[in-house]
């Protein structure tokens, strides 16, 4: 944004997602002694985390979902994590809309193996339930094992799923469309409830989809839901770029967050859209401590619970090759980059093993705890520090905070890190509105239909 006076390019302040995760981020969070192991599917638990997180100001929650198991599709993998087990989002956002009522709620839906007019419903509808504050993740499936529980045998191709994701897209905010703002007349003398020529029926015929539309619940107070994607491969960046205005995304290295940051806004302007109405929010695993040293400690007593079988398939799924043959002090073997799954996660991996000569046993430790994520183990003032780094460089315009474990570190978080933030000035003391949009700082946009006049 800049300054209409004197041209000035003027920063809103840092925006902050907290990613909701059960008993914390770290992959042997559950075992810790403070954790409840049973939180995963606790409301209760939900509850208390979106009202704490709600009184430290945070812009969103965020939840992911897939419709399999998160990580390697092993039952022994699952048997050592609370990964298979989950609530519906949808469900659970709804819920927390009824405690919570500035805090924005965002959750993943598949264009893969869900259709159009069931997510525009399910998120239009949270965002009525919540007054504005809802948010779609937009991605596609990665686990294959999902293909399973849809009637399929195999998973749709990479490029494909890609394919269907745009299109998807344009059918959800075509239907997100279908009503005008001043459509309800519900005049009760004349017995008219809504007029007719405001309702606009989508029509849309496709590749993938067919859909006539209209939905059948009017657009929000912000208009409709914020769109979020979390995609690193190119065919993800350009997805993002079209249509995602917050952009959740794994770096380590701050010169690679800058030319990502810069990138994705880039893309975004050739699709028309303004640079600062795209949010680039990297995902972060905060440790606090009163020192460093305790904060260390805190990371490394759970480093220490990972099971070696558990973390050695965690990095072979991320880098796409069966790394159990090898010996675990040993160094990472040669691999090519490829088409995975995960192929942003598996480049900044790879990059990491070899700029850090890495085993991979030191690898596992460093990218199953946190799923590939930056860790910052220190003090309130130094986990501001390395934020702050961060934003100022234009490698973030805020981050998705992911706490080691729950309640403890969101606490640590809510009570320490997020004042030091405000004493700099950079993160809000007070809510600018009542919607997700108005938090981030983003416009209504118009209905397509008052755009054709």
């Amino acid at each position: 944004m800049r300054n209409r006076r004197t041209g000035a390019i003027i920063r809103t302040m840092m925006k902050l997602g907290l990613f909701i995760a059960g008993s914390g981020h770290h992959i042997a969070a559950w075992r810790d002694p403070a954790c409840d192991p049973g939180a995963v599917i606790s409301l209760k638990h939900y509850v208390e985390m979106a009202r704490l997180a709600e009184r430290g100001l945070f812009d969103l929650l965020f939840t992911a979902d897939t419709n399999a198991t998160f990580g390697p599709d092993d039952i022994d993998v699952w048997s050592r994590t609370t990964g298979a087990l989950r609530l519906e989002p949808l469900t659970l956002l709804s819920a927390l809309a009824i405690v919570t009522e500035r805090i924005g709620l965002v959750s993943t839906a598949t264009t893969t193996y869900l259709e159009p007019y069931h997510v525009a419903r399910l998120f239009a509808s949270l965002d009525q339930i919540s007054g504005g504050r809802a948010g779609w993740n937009l991605v596609t499936s990665q686990a294959a094992a999902e293909a399973l529980n849809f009637n399929r045998a195999a998973h749709v191709p990479h490029d494909e799923r890609y394919d269907r994701a745009a299109e998807f897209a344009d059918v959800v905010l075509g239907l997100w469309d279908s009503w005008d703002d001043d459509a309800i007349a519900a005049d009760k003398a004349s017995g008219l409830y809504f007029h007719p020529e405001k309702l606009h029926f989508l029509n849309h015929r496709g590749r993938h989809f067919s859909v006539r539309g209209p939905l059948t619940i009017k657009r929000s107070p912000q208009g409709r839901p914020v769109v979020v994607h979390a995609g690193q491969s190119e065919a993800g960046r350009e997805l993002a770029a079209a249509y995602a205005e917050v952009i959740f995304t794994v770096q380590q290295d701050l010169e690679e967050g800058r030319r990502f940051a810069a990138d994705m806004k880039a893309r975004a302007g050739k699709h028309g859209r303004a640079a600062e109405h795209v949010k680039i929010m990297p995902g972060v695993m905060t440790i606090v401590g009163r020192t460093r040293r305790e904060a260390e400690l805190r990371y490394e007593k759970l480093q220490a619970l990972i099971h070696p079988a558990l973390g050695i398939k965690t990095l072979s799924e991320i880098v796409g090759f069966d790394l159990s043959p090898y010996p675990l002090d040993g160094p990472l073997p040669e691999l090519r980059q490829t088409s995975t799954e995960q192929v942003g996660r598996q480049k900044v991996v790879l990059d990491m093993a070899r700029r850090e000569n890495l085993t991979l046993r030191q690898l596992y430790l460093r990218v199953s705890g946190a799923r590939a994520h930056r860790a910052i183990c220190g003090t309130a003032a130094e986990i501001a520090d390395s934020l702050e780094e961060w934003y100022r460089a234009g490698a973030a315009d805020g981050f998705n905070i992911m706490p080691l474990t729950y309640p403890e570190g969101l606490e640590d978080f809510v009570g320490a890190v997020i004042p030091e933030l405000q004493r700099r000035g950079l993160f809000r003391r007070a809510y600018e509105g009542r919607t997700l949009r108005e938090n981030l700082g983003l416009p209504v946009p118009p209905s397509r239909w008052a755009e054709r006049g």
